[in-house]
């Protein structure tokens, strides 16, 4: 499961969009519950948002049961996501991922692209009104990739698609099922594993 992602370089063009934050720093280990910045499309415009990584939908009463995930497979049909697919698609930007694998002792990997590419998950939001004030909320689609479950990635076509509010439910539905994304891997040391860091070294090899 992508527990974990990093965001720590973007283009200048990314960081002219509306909405980036003055104060944005980098993210070496992004961990659900963490804030998150999501693109999203409003009047024919790409924008940013910062959101709380955990869907949230308004009628939640049990803010502990926030997922952090949609399966590609079922967000079409389970009502925690149903809606926010078809109306509040947006996109998580980052620079790569963590992976665990192994029975006893797992080893953390770091998959990207290529070294210094950007990347973009498919996700979906959802606003919630707290005290006067209304968060975002969002929760990143998943596919299944061998024992794992790997980010929708998508490429500049489907993110064109996936943002566009008139993208009919068949084409999303084919980007849903669409093939993972081919991605380099690297085997990290340990230090990742503290969710607290938040530096450089989380890539350090193993």
């Amino acid at each position: 499961m992508c527990g974990r992602y990093a965001l720590f370089r973007w283009s200048p063009a990314f960081a002219a969009l509306p909405g980036f934050p003055a104060e944005q720093k980098a993210q070496w280990n992004i961990s659900p519950g963490d804030t998150v910045l999501i693109q999203r499309q409003e009047a024919g415009q790409a924008t940013l948002a910062a959101a709380r990584w955990g869907l949230t939908p308004a009628w939640l009463t049990d803010l502990s049961r926030t997922p952090a995930h949609a399966r590609a497979e079922t967000i079409a049909e389970q009502p925690m996501f149903r809606e926010a697919l078809r109306l509040r698609r947006c996109l998580l930007p980052a620079n790569g991922f963590y992976e665990w694998r192994g029975s006893v002792r797992k080893q953390p990997y770091w998959l990207t692209p290529g070294e210094g590419s950007a990347l973009f998950f498919a996700a979906v939001w959802e606003a919630y009104p707290v005290q006067g004030h209304t968060w975002l909320s969002t929760a990143v689609v998943t596919q299944a990739a061998a024992n794992q479950r790997r980010p929708l990635i998508l490429d500049a076509a489907g993110q064109r698609a996936w943002l566009d509010p008139d993208t009919p439910l068949p084409v999303l539905q084919s980007l849903l099922a669409g093939p993972q994304a081919a991605l380099r891997e690297r085997p990290l040391a340990n230090l990742v594993n503290d969710p607290k860091l938040n530096a450089p070294e989380c890539l350090t090899p193993a």
